[in-house]
């Protein structure tokens, strides 16, 4: 049995594709992000960057005690191995998708994240626009590299769907919000039409839908609470008396 500690964003949906494509058991330990879950100390007890989605194999394949993976990136490379699905066990294919699994995690995620909340924030915070051009621009180039990619293949790593294909999926489907227009990437478009169309993503991506919650509905007291937060985070500081 696999506990994922989750919560419905692009990143916590690349996992709940993936259980979902392998079709093992799991349960959804839900960690609100909005009200701070991810900051108690018993999910950094399993997370110390303190960030979702977090997996728990309660039966590993070593027969020991549970073990934790962080890292949405991570996580699915921790399942497809011990599953032996989505990854080729070639050196070359291995690497091919191992690459692309980077690539999602250094360049189209982090960057979408960013083009995403920069465009939200409008002029609440003065004037956005070197941040929001920044940032569309690059999803832009970002998008043209898949493009580019599946120009000649069916999948990101060839032609298998592998977990390349699972974590980059999640990230494309707000394209509209991200300032970009499809119809710009053909090759992409028929990709991303593909992998909507799988049972097991639409699975994946509907996990969590009962648990989104309407910021609009708090107090103000506690949507204070929950910006002072979540904005501006800096360093925790350490325990004392370690090793110095």
């Amino acid at each position: 049995m696999y506990d994922l500690h989750f919560w419905p964003t692009p990143n916590g949906k690349k996992v709940t594709i993936l259980l979902e494509e392998l079709g093992v058991p799991y349960r959804i330990v839900p960690c609100n992000i909005g009200a701070g879950d991810q900051f108690t100390p018993e999910f950094l007890a399993i997370n110390p960057n303190h960030r979702m989605p977090v997996l728990v194999d309660t039966a590993p394949k070593d027969g020991g005690k549970p073990i934790s993976v962080f890292e949405s990136g991570a996580i699915m490379l921790y399942l497809a191995e011990k599953e032996g699905r989505f990854l080729p066990a070639d050196v070359r294919g291995r690497t091919e998708v191992t690459q692309w699994l980077i690539w999602q995690m250094a360049n189209q995620g982090p960057k979408s994240g960013e083009c995403g909340h920069f465009r939200r924030l409008g002029d609440t915070r003065g004037d956005q626009s070197y941040a929001v051009n920044r940032f569309t621009d690059e999803v832009n180039r970002l998008y043209g590299v898949l493009n580019n990619r599946l120009y000649d293949r069916r999948y990101i790593a060839g032609d298998a769907y592998t977990i390349a294909d699972m974590i980059c999926y999640p990230w494309t489907v707000n394209w509209q919000g991200q300032g970009q227009d499809i119809a710009e990437f053909p090759y992409f478009r028929r990709w991303q039409a593909e992998i909507a169309a799988r049972p097991a993503v639409q699975r994946g991506m509907a996990v969590g839908a009962d648990l989104q919650n309407d910021p609009s509905t708090l107090s103000p007291e506690e949507q204070a609470r929950r910006n002072k937060m979540l904005y501006n985070q800096r360093a925790r500081p350490a325990p004392a008396g370690g090793l110095l």
